[in-house]
């Protein structure tokens, strides 16, 4: 287990002096049949449900569940609004504008570049390697004593790849800071959730989202795995009722389905080794990145052109060709068995009209 991490060294002193909003649901726990603690509307909602009451700050029920099919538990859970929702805190909560850093290895999530503008952290860029993995010398080598948040997506996003496991425990070991393991598509592959290691690497926080395997991107809930002491740092300066009533509810309800959507994995994960397998066959297809996503990243010949092909065809995929280290390439998710076969139909139309 990693000893010399210190979380009160990481933690900005405004936070650590920090009074958190104590919300009326906070302050009162449990049954009552005369609630006038909250300001709320007493006659109801005008829908045909209420939705009057304020939703529970902490989001008891649908940790206890995630805890069922996670493993994690409750107290080591945070669930915000979307995994973005964790990304920014992690940037309010441990870097002090205009001094500290945070490492991003290229290409990856755009989400944290942008969250480090928007709270004036400096951002220092370390590209993978040729073959999308960590370059552990020049991550070394970009650390500094104002580095707080080291950000690695896996399986990555365009890529799809995952990162070798051994080198994201190498830099858990030997960085002082927060690591934080985004594992948005980590259902798709076979490889183990870091969430696992939590209890060995205190600093360690892992990602997670319902965006994906499980459906759900419309009601925006992310979820962040990590130390007690740090999931009270999250819920320290979230705001009061993040997770509203209703996102609570369906959130529930969808998690009894965890056999339709294994099921929904299952075969997401071969139509994505079939279609690999197909446009890997074609002569204008440079490359397909092995992927451990529900998506495929592919370099081929004329990408930009493609790309307005499918899209006056009413397919839209993912441009990626101007992305450093993934010039020519363009990102496809995996749909269902009939979109994969349009796809790749009017990629086969595309090159043999563009031959002719």
């Amino acid at each position: 287990m990693k000893e010399s991490f210190s979380l009160d060294a990481l933690l900005r002193e405004n936070i650590k002096k920090l009074v958190p909003y104590s919300s009326a649901r906070d302050e009162f726990k449990g049954e009552a049949s005369v609630l006038l603690d909250a300001n709320e509307n007493a006659f109801g909602s005008p829908y045909s449900k209420n939705y009057h009451r304020y939703p529970d700050p902490l989001q008891h029920q649908l940790k206890e569940k995630l805890y069922q099919i996670k493993g994690v538990p409750t107290e080591n859970i945070f669930l915000g609004n979307g995994s973005d929702e964790a990304i920014d805190l992690l940037f309010r909560a441990f870097c002090e504008p205009a001094k500290d850093n945070v490492i991003v290895v290229p290409p990856t999530y755009g989400m944290y570049e942008v969250s480090a503008n928007i709270n004036n952290v400096a951002l220092k860029k370390v590209n993978l390697t040729a073959d999308y993995q960590l370059d552990l010398d020049g991550i070394a080598a970009a650390i500094d004593a104002h580095t707080k948040l080291i950000f690695i997506c896996s399986p990555n996003n365009p890529t799809g790849n995952s990162i070798r496991r051994q080198d994201i425990e190498t830099i858990l070991v030997n960085f002082d800071g927060i690591v934080v393991v985004d594992e948005a598509y980590i259902n798709f592959s076979k490889l183990p959730s870091f969430t696992k290691d939590l209890v060995e690497f205190p600093n360690l926080v892992v990602l997670q989202t319902l965006s994906k395997a499980w459906g759900l991107a419309a009601l925006r809930l992310g979820m962040a795995f990590a130390s007690q002491e740090i999931i009270r740092v999250f819920n320290k300066i979230k705001p009061p009722y993040n997770i509203n009533q209703a996102t609570q509810e369906i959130v529930l309800e969808a998690l009894q389905g965890v056999e339709q959507v294994n099921t929904w994995i299952k075969l997401l994960v071969e139509e994505r080794e079939k279609l690999s397998a197909s446009l890997a066959e074609l002569d204008e297809v440079a490359a397909v990145t092995p992927s451990d996503a529900n998506f495929i990243l592919v370099k081929l010949i004329e990408p930009r052109a493609l790309y307005n092909f499918l899209v006056d065809k009413g397919i839209i995929v993912r441009d990626r060709s101007k992305v450093e280290l993934c010039e020519g390439c363009l990102r496809f998710t995996i749909g269902t068995p009939q979109e994969n076969e349009l796809l790749y139909r009017a990629i086969v139309d595309f090159y043999a009209t563009d031959n002719d």
